[in-house]
């Protein structure tokens, strides 16, 4: 299945997030764009999580262990670790999840 990511329509999934999620079997392929300033409260999931910034800054908390990711860092956020995280700037994120979300 050939899918443009252009085409997926946005959903503002929480204040300041809005995704483009393409879902496959085993996975979950997330696209994000954040607005400054907006916060992902802690959580966690049964989820393997790879977050990579694509730009801007964001500042990621995992485990207790608070860093800041810039353009093209990654961090694997493993399952039932809490985090949680905030757009310093304007930021693109893109996030896989496994199992699917």
């Amino acid at each position: 299945m050939k899918i443009h990511l252009e085409h997926v329509q946005p959903r503002e999934m929480m204040p300041g997030y809005r995704g483009r999620l393409i879902h496959g079997e085993n996975m979950t392929l997330a696209y994000w764009d954040v607005d400054q300033g907006a916060e992902v409260p802690e959580h966690e999931h049964l989820h393997e999580q790879i977050m990579h910034v694509l730009e801007g800054r964001f500042e990621f908390t995992v485990g207790g262990d608070k860093q800041i990711y810039e353009d093209g860092e990654l961090v694997v956020i493993p399952p039932g670790v809490p985090h949680s995280g905030k757009a310093l700037t304007p930021c693109r994120l893109m996030d896989v999840f496994s199992p699917v979300r």
